[in-house]
């Protein structure tokens, strides 16, 4: 029977309906075409390409190599279409008659391009594992450089339909001087838990029952669990979470990078090939007393329709429990 599941870190709702995969023309087979070749010749983020970037901010790569130069491991520039600057200007006040109606702040922030390797591919899971672990320390070594923003976002997107614009594999960080709502709300959510509780880790406490009852449980690495989330939105969610509760991302473990490279292999080999995915980083943002990062994977599967754009609850058609079978085994 279909259920409607609250999730626990956001109070959002989501609708787990498996029986509806059984209608026409739905199924539940997601056929993913194998990710195309990257073209060197077009491709602004392969090594020796450099000067079709901005000037490089960050690199790793043997010491005494010259910035915007070959010979990089994972390399950070400045987005070239930025939507935050840190010289924003506020807009003019006069260019609202009722500005209480009309609110306009400066776009103010960083956003910067997280080049994941030199090599011309399209996907984390493609790469060596040490070459994940190194992009993964890249993304915690930039969020540390913005520490002092009022929240770091860094997020992955993976082929068209994952919303990548790029082809050749590359996360995005924005420094926001401000916190988004939903970030706000989760962050609002862990100190209610805390104080109901009396301390409580709110993700900590989530993940020690997923682990004793196992049904949503994908994977287990030194530093960092994998589950299926109760109230998954889309099919094949997933969420990485740290064994003990941590506030920053900043300040995980290369172990974490390590799991994320074999879950986003299971589900390339699920599917036959990388499937079109966002992932992003959900880290404590400034002033939180309770919280605990965690890395949440969406493979973009299917499209959002009347119900999810028009009332923000998302159906998903295939269990999470069902979803987490299948990718242990894989």
């Amino acid at each position: 029977m279909p259920e409607v599941r609250i999730d626990a870190l956001t109070g959002l709702r989501a609708l787990i309906a498996p029986e509806r995969a059984a209608r026409g023309g739905a199924g539940t087979a997601f056929t993913v075409a194998p990710v195309p070749a990257v073209d060197p010749a077009d491709d602004p983020f392969a090594e020796g390409n450099e000067a079709q970037t901005p000037p490089e901010l960050h690199a790793t790569g043997p010491a005494g190599r010259a910035p915007d130069t070959p010979g990089w491991g994972v390399r950070v520039v400045p987005n070239r279409y930025p939507a935050l600057t840190p010289d924003a200007a506020a807009s003019p006040p006069e260019r609202f008659a009722k500005p209480d109606l009309f609110t306009a702040l400066p776009a103010a922030g960083t956003h910067e391009v997280i080049v994941t390797a030199p090599e011309p591919v399209a996907c984390l899971a493609e790469l060596p594992q040490q070459r994940a672990v190194d992009a993964v320390a890249v993304w915690r070594e930039r969020m540390r450089a913005h520490a002092a923003a009022s929240y770091v976002h860094v997020h992955v997107n993976e082929r068209p339909g994952g919303g990548a614009s790029r082809a050749h594999s590359h996360a995005q960080l924005y420094a926001m001087d401000f916190v988004p709502a939903l970030v706000a709300r989760e962050r609002e959510r862990f100190g209610a838990y805390a104080t109901r509780t009396m301390g409580g880790n709110l993700l900590g406490d989530l993940l020690q029952e997923e682990v004793r009852l196992r049904d949503r449980l994908v994977a287990v690495g030194e530093e960092a669990v994998v589950i299926a989330p109760f109230a998954s939105r889309a099919p094949y969610q997933l969420m990485l979470v740290p064994r003990t509760p941590q506030m920053s991302f900043a300040d995980a473990g290369d172990g974490v990078a390590v799991l994320l490279h074999d879950v986003l292999g299971r589900l390339a080999r699920r599917f036959g090939a990388p499937p079109p995915l966002t992932l992003w980083v959900r880290t404590a943002p400034q002033g939180s007393e309770h919280f605990c990062w965690h890395v949440d994977l969406l493979p973009r599967l299917t499209p959002l329709a009347g119900l999810e754009l028009g009332t923000g609850l998302h159906l998903n058609v295939v269990a999470p429990e069902t979803a987490a079978a299948e990718l242990r085994d894989a």
